[in-house]
């Protein structure tokens, strides 16, 4: 059988790995940036396994935090303050 590649592309990354703990919670991150998500970040959440695609405006997002990563308003508050240093 052919596969057929949507696409099949190689790109350089800037990876930064970040561990912090917050009021009740502990994030151990890989955010990923590449010109390749519009000038958003891939965060990777390594606790959780769980990831999105960020940026500024997602940030804004009533709940999109909180249902992402599955934590509550308090844990999604900590984080969101974190990604706004980081995505803008």
């Amino acid at each position: 059988m052919e596969r057929f590649f949507l696409y099949d592309d190689t790109v350089d990354t800037k990876t930064r790995f970040v561990s912090f703990a917050g009021k009740n919670e502990r994030f151990d991150l890989a955010i990923v940036q590449t010109d390749r998500f519009y000038g958003k970040a891939l965060v990777l959440d390594l606790q959780s396994n769980r990831y999105a695609i960020i940026g500024s405006d997602d940030l804004q997002q009533p709940g999109y935090i909180e249902h992402i990563y599955n934590l509550n308003e308090e844990d999604a508050n900590e984080l969101r303050s974190f990604l706004h240093e980081i995505v803008g």
